[in-house]
Order: C-alpha cells, then sequence, then structure tokens
C-alpha cells in the first residue's frame, strides 16, 4: 500500500522531480505561461503557489527570499517574483495558477498537452524594457532583394560620382599646365625602369 506516499513518480527519482519543478516554476514566472503535461502541472501547482505565497510576504522579509532563494537555486527570479508577482497577488488568497487543457497533443508521442498560467494574465505591474529591434544585416546574401537593390543602386552612384571627380581633376590638371599629366601607366613604367638604371650605375661603380 501507498500510505503517506502521494504525488506522481513521473518516472524521476526525487532529486530529479525537484529539478523538474524547479524548471517549471523559474519558466513559467518568467513566461507567465508554459504548455506542459497534465501530469507535470498538476505537481507542479502546489509548488509554484508555495512560492508566490511566500513573495507575498513582501521584498523586506529576508527569511521567506532566502527560502525562495533555496528553493528555486535563482536569485534573479526571486527578486522578479518578489518585486513584481508578489503585489499582484497581494489581496487574492490562493488559486495563483489555473490549469487550462488544450486539443492538441505533443508532436512525437502523442501525450495531451495543458496551458499552466497564472490567473492575471501574466503580465508584470511594471513595464519592462523592451528589446531593441534587431538591426537587419545587408551583407549580401542575407539582405533581401529589395535591400540588395538599393545597394546596388547606391554603390553605382558612389562609382559615378567618384569617376567625374577624378575626370573633372585631370581637365583641370591639363588646362593649368597645357600638358596631360602622366599618367598611372607611363608612372608604373618608370617605377618599373627605376631598378635597371640603379643596377646600372651600380655595375659601372664596379668596374672603375
Amino acid at each position: 500500500m501507498r500510505h503517506l506516499n502521494r504525488g506522481r513518480k513521473l518516472n524521476r527519482t526525487s532529486s530529479h522531480r525537484r529539478a523538474l519543478f524547479r524548471n517549471l516554476a523559474i519558466a513559467l514566472f518568467n513566461k507567465g505561461r508554459i504548455i506542459t503535461t497534465p501530469a507535470k502541472a498538476k505537481e507542479a501547482r502546489p509548488f509554484t503557489e508555495r512560492l508566490i505565497t511566500l513573495a507575498k510576504s513582501g521584498y523586506d522579509n529576508l527569511a521567506a527570499r532566502r527560502r525562495a532563494i533555496r528553493l528555486l537555486h535563482n536569485s534573479r527570479v526571486v527578486s522578479y517574483l518578489f518585486e513584481e508577482i508578489g503585489p499582484r497577488f497581494k489581496d487574492r488568497q490562493g488559486g495563483y495558477t489555473r490549469i487550462l487543457h488544450l486539443a492538441r497533443t505533443r508532436v512525437g508521442d502523442g501525450a495531451r498537452q495543458v496551458l499552466f498560467e497564472m490567473v492575471e494574465g501574466g503580465k508584470p505591474v511594471s513595464k519592462r524594457a523592451e528589446k531593441p529591434a534587431a538591426i537587419a544585416r545587408t551583407d549580401v546574401g542575407s539582405a533581401s532583394p529589395a535591400t540588395e537593390t538599393a545597394l546596388g543602386v547606391a554603390r553605382n552612384a558612389e562609382s559615378t560620382r567618384y569617376l567625374a571627380e577624378s575626370e573633372t581633376l585631370r581637365e583641370q590638371a591639363v588646362n593649368a599646365g597645357d600638358a596631360e599629366p602622366p599618367s598611372v601607366e607611363a608612372k608604373s613604367e618608370d617605377a618599373l625602369d627605376a631598378p635597371d638604371a640603379s643596377a646600372a650605375q651600380s655595375k659601372g661603380k664596379t668596374a672603375e
């Protein structure tokens, strides 16, 4: 007989069950609602509501906060629990969570699923800062076709402007000196001939 041996074992050891309830409670406090199996939700509900009852005692209750940290092993979640969730249920005497059965089943094993949520809808009292919108990448391969087209047009316009400025500078130099300025190819040929001239001079010095 199972005298004084209540609860579901969930095919886990006692330490594994405690870790499971801890993870479900942390996920519930962070998200406001989670989807899990009926057995897990029914077993995690008392554990979660005891933590909310501790949080109702106030953030100044050091003993309650230490007990919550000992149960959750997460000081950040405990701070949010005492600062946000506890005051929300200050006037409610129990029944902080609810379990709603879903029509769909879990993909893979077909297990039934439920929505395990806090009765206040999981919305915090104070608005938390929203995350900044992700900056769209503009490198080729990840950008959309419209973005790539806009980037191509901008590059072409920049190239055209650079060529026009170069041609204007060349004309100004020709008009000022009445002679064609040396081109890049001519400069490169002079640079190639320079080592030969220095080698010839060194040979002449050696012969002398």
